[in-house]
């Protein structure tokens, strides 16, 4: 069981650390929700079910949403059939 808390917490940080590189926002997203979930287990190994609800609902699933939303409304996603602009040139 040490070893499963371990790769956890070896994997919050790659995930903390890569989410401060990656240069594409919906990357970003991605890994900050991968982040929160495995937060959410470390809370739950801690005994704290109520911190790994509170964290599962707020940041990977409320949190995630807005920046969605942001990005969809900022016109930093594109929707399928779009032309890539860099292809215009």
């Amino acid at each position: 069981m040490l070893i499963f808390e371990y790769l956890l917490l070896g994997f919050l940080v790659v995930c903390a650390v890569s989410v401060s590189f990656s240069r594409n926002l919906l990357n970003s997203i991605l890994i900050f929700m991968s982040y929160s979930l495995v937060m959410s287990i470390i809370w739950i190994l801690l005994e704290s079910p109520d911190l790994a609800i509170t964290e599962a609902a707020v940041g990977a699933g409320v949190t995630s949403l807005l920046f969605f939303v942001t990005l969809k409304k900022i016109h930093a996603m594109k929707e399928e059939g779009e032309p890539d602009e860099q292809a215009d040139s």
